[in-house]
């Protein structure tokens, strides 16, 4: 029986993409699959990333179809930047779309390796304090099946429609434009949507929101390695991730699949935040490190990653969540404001370090901001 289409699909859905655990099928980067007497022909379509993303795909997609009864030859195409398109026509699935985002100088993600950690606290109250350092900053939710930035940031409003360009507008607060998923679907609806659903999700987020100029957009991402940090990396040219983790184990273990993720798909890591580091008693003054202590510092340098510093559990910064006033905008002077302006410094700094190894970078991003008095 002659080899067919479906029989290549089949066999090419157990590569799985590099860092992720679907495989490149689900993930819709095979494209123009030909079969024709055993020769087999397709090109794989990647957005930017490291090159050895593309160079083990093709590896071991090779390997699974001469493994195939039937296959005479395979030819694999590598396409690694966005196809030629017609204009308003979006760009295939896995390319990096240049005209997403134009105003936006650097887009960074909030990341975690597993739920629970603190990510989209961290997330808030960083986007909260870099514009307290007086950038211009964005803050998407792309937490699709938990968006908690609506009750973060105090909102719960349905987001207006420009009537000129028909974008969303996106909400504005402390400083922040903001927009998520939890401003367009109904309150206490649940979100059950299979891969490509959440892809296109991020997609229209990204595309069909009015952010504006902007110095950083703070992407708040779903906790594991997936879709939509596969979607984000391939669509978008991120300028760093930053990991969260807790003191435990459990917590680092994942952190580091975070990191490894992110690295397997040409993403800088601007650094890892230790969450929930300790409990200060505001009574007796003990300091006791509930989840462990230093997990996040020693696994940083390990990695060779940037440590971005501790950050407290404190009733203070969940009942400011809770309440919709993120804690950086309760008492900026306080220990944990200082937290998280320490953060946003160094996500800062690290920012301008990148823009100085890239002599054709855009100029308008954290150097434009320190022209105009941010002194990190």
């Amino acid at each position: 029986m002659p080899i067919t289409d479906a029989d290549i699909l089949r066999a090419l859905s157990g590569v799985i993409y590099p860092g992720f655990t679907r495989d490149i099928v689900a993930f819709d980067v095979v494209k123009d699959l030909t079969v024709r007497d055993g020769a087999v022909s397709f090109r794989i379509e990647l957005g930017a990333g490291n090159p050895a993303v593309a160079s083990t795909i093709e590896r071991e997609a090779r390997a699974a179809l001469q493994a195939l009864p039937g296959v005479i030859s395979v030819a694999i195409q590598i396409s690694s930047s966005a196809p030629a398109k017609l204009p308003g026509q979006a760009p295939a699935a896995g390319a990096l779309d240049t005209a997403l985002l134009p105003g936006v100088a650097h887009t960074i993600a909030v990341a975690s390796g597993k739920g629970g950690v603190g990510k989209s606290t961290i997330a808030v109250n960083l986007a909260v304090a870099l514009a307290e350092r007086g950038a211009r900053v964005g803050l998407l939710d792309a937490d699709i099946y938990g968006p908690s930035i609506p009750l973060m940031m105090g909102v719960d409003d349905e987001p207006s429609i420009d009537p000129g360009s028909r974008s969303i507008r996106p909400f504005d607060r402390y400083g922040v434009r903001f927009m998520s998923l939890g401003f367009l679907v109904p309150k206490d609806a649940a979100v059950i949507w299979r891969g490509p659903m959440v892809m296109k999700a991020i997609d229209q987020l990204l595309r069909d929101v009015a952010w504006g100029e902007l110095d950083v957009l703070v992407v708040d991402m779903p906790p594991g390695t997936g879709d939509a940090q596969l979607t984000l990396s391939q669509k978008v040219r991120l300028a760093g991730a930053v990991i969260v983790t807790t003191p435990q184990d459990v917590a680092l273990a994942d952190a580091i699949k975070g990191v490894a993720m992110f690295r397997k798909v040409g993403v800088l890591i601007l650094g890892l935040v230790e969450n929930m580091s300790y409990f200060h008693c505001p009574k007796c003054g003990h300091r006791a490190e509930v989840f462990g202590h230093g997990g996040g510092g020693r696994e940083a340098k390990r990695l060779d990653v940037p440590f971005l510093g501790e950050i407290p559990l404190n009733a203070a910064i969940r009942e400011g969540g809770d309440a919709g006033r993120p804690v950086v905008t309760v008492d900026r002077n306080s220990e944990l404001s200082a937290s998280f302006l320490d953060l946003a410094d160094k996500v800062l700094q690290a920012l301008q370090r990148k823009e100085g190894d890239e002599p054709d970078g855009p100029g308008g991003g954290v150097i434009g901001w320190l022209k105009r008095g941010w002194t990190g």
